[in-house]
């Protein structure tokens, strides 16, 4: 399909932006915090943010890698056939990889020739705070015709993603993996595979996220109730999950819900999973895919019997968990979010919307299927690997595996080097989340988002994050520009799963200043209101 035609207008670094005053129409320093009070915060391009950067910088190996990237409305062949007309980077999904080294300056520009405006949001670096792209927080949005130059030290090896922070824009194509290596890699492998999962709705049968959410913000009392389905009416502090909904909430601000397109229903109902306490999802999603391809057409991986490959997997899906296995293989865990772990074994991994594992596996000879079950929701997406002759196995073939050892975030260790030293926190932090399916009123402590109100925290404390779920749903909660710790020991991470009716406590260093949001990484709940921001006080 035809771009639309380019008005290039440069926006700039977040110097450029303090001097046109952008930035500070946009965050507002002078903001109420969650008890109500005003307060002085840190701004996204405030001298601290810069001295933060700086310190980053003194570890630099003065290399910049430099970036072009266009988001464009495109068709996608998705395999088999099928094509789709949808938004990407380019003309592909995932985007084309993005691969620097720790210790470089990355700058990235990207071109808007979509119809509205956009946003790109790193997840799960530690960067600089006007380069973490949340509108109406840390920046203004990339207006069509217009690009943007993100710029911004490097400074964490690991697998990370990119994608939109506007609307539901990540539910189209617009996501690519971020792969920053380390220059000390302690690990001997023969191959690397970055496989990156998603569940796809948009241009199949008329369907796109914006009617999704305009579906499901009505909420599953005006949708209609499945008994078996665990989609609960009860509003305000209990929730559920299959398919129910209220009003919708702003994307980084301010975008109203849209109007339902054509259309089949997309709400999910019925969907339950044992291992995330009960409903699975919202969305109803007629493909799942392993990098872009559905799995009567996979990607075919290939090595030599015997090699040692390392496989960085990324769920970059709207609203679905992935049980993922190789069959005929185990797993040894290596890492998560970015960081390394004690070595861990397993035939089966679960990822949450937002997660990352890095995995190493020593290959068979023969063809294998490596396929990500979309957990709940019974639909699965593959890759192959082949090693020698034969046939592949079927589309539908379910590898053993997928029913053997299955290892969550909550088993695992950080490695020794990256394990947060003990102490106790200085500011705790409570965030419950709230809202129901009935009405589709997600929120945190029982209000939706709003870019002004902020959790104030202190450069140097340690602070604990309590989410308290509410809900009769699950929440992979995702945290901006840092990493926290697991309890006793446990990983390095940025986006967790918080079961519904549990509380999981998380503990990080607040080494970062700026204004931060912490929120759901379903990007249906996240935009009908479960998001907030951590605010750095000045």
């Amino acid at each position: 399909m035809r771009s639309l035609p380019t008005r290039r207008t440069v926006l700039g670094t977040g110097a450029a932006l303090a001097a046109g005053g952008l930035l500070a129409a946009c965050s507002d320093a002078r903001s109420t915090d969650s008890a109500g009070g005003g307060r002085r915060y840190v701004e996204p391009d405030g001298a601290e943010v810069r001295t933060a950067e700086a310190e980053r910088l003194k570890n630099s190996t003065g290399r910049t890698e430099k970036v072009r990237l266009t988001a464009t409305r495109t068709h996608l062949e998705l395999g088999a056939g099928k094509t789709v007309p949808t938004w990407a980077y380019g003309d592909r999904a995932p985007g084309k990889e993005v691969r620097i080294t720790a210790g470089d300056t990355l700058a990235l520009t990207l071109a808007n020739h979509l119809p509205e405006a956009t946003s790109l949001h790193w997840h799960g670096l530690a960067l600089r705070n006007d380069m973490d792209g949340v509108p109406a927080l840390t920046q203004r949005e990339i207006e069509p015709g217009a690009d943007f130059t993100y710029r911004f030290a490097v400074a964490h090896p690991g697998t990370y993603w990119f994608h939109p922070h506007s609307g539901v824009q990540q539910d189209r194509g617009l996501y690519a993996p971020l792969i920053v290596e380390d220059p000390k890699e302690p690990l001997e492998y023969d191959k690397e595979w970055v496989v990156v999962l998603d569940d796809w709705v948009d241009g199949v049968e008329g369907s796109t996220p914006d009617g999704v959410l305009a579906e499901l913000s009505k909420g599953m009392d005006h949708g209609g109730m499945d008994e078996g389905g665990g989609h609960g009416k009860d509003g305000g502090g209990g929730g559920d999950a299959s398919g129910g909904h209220g009003m919708h909430g702003m994307s980084g601000g301010s975008r109203p819900a849209k109007q339902p397109e054509k259309g089949p229903s997309r709400m999910m109902r019925g969907a339950t999973s044992e291992l995330l306490g009960g409903d699975a999802g919202d969305v109803k999603y007629p493909y799942h895919l392993v990098n872009g391809r559905t799995s009567r057409d996979p990607e075919t991986f290939r090595a030599r019997p015997g090699d040692r490959v390392r496989i960085r997997l990324v769920n970059a899906g709207g609203d679905t968990a992935f049980r993922v296995a190789l069959g005929g293989h185990r797993m040894t865990v290596t890492h998560t979010d970015g960081y390394p772990v004690e070595h861990a074994a397993t035939d089966a991994l679960l990822l949450g919307m937002g997660e990352r594992y890095d995995v190493l596996v020593t290959v068979k000879d023969g063809v294998f299927p490596l396929t990500a079950l979309a957990e709940g929701k019974k639909e699965q997406a593959r890759a192959l690997l082949r090693t020698g002759g034969g046939a592949a196995p079927s589309p539908r073939a379910r590898p053993a595996e997928l029913d053997g050892t299955l290892l969550t975030a909550g088993k695992l260790r950080a490695e020794g080097a990256v394990r947060l030293k003990a102490g106790k926190p200085d500011r705790t932090v409570t965030l419950e989340l709230t809202g129901s399916m009935a009405r589709y009123d997600w929120g945190l402590n029982g209000k939706k988002y709003d870019p002004k109100q902020r959790y104030p925290v202190t450069a140097g404390e340690r602070v604990r994050l309590r989410f308290v779920n509410r809900t009769q749903m699950w929440h992979p909660m995702h945290l901006h520009g840092h990493t926290f710790a697991l309890p006793d020991g446990g990983p390095r991470k940025d986006t967790s799963i918080v079961l519904p009716g549990r509380t999981l406590e998380v503990d990080f260093d607040a080494d970062n200043p700026g204004l931060w949001m912490v929120h759901c990484h379903n990007v249906y709940h996240g935009e009908a209101g479960m998001m907030t921001v951590l605010g750095y006080r000045k």
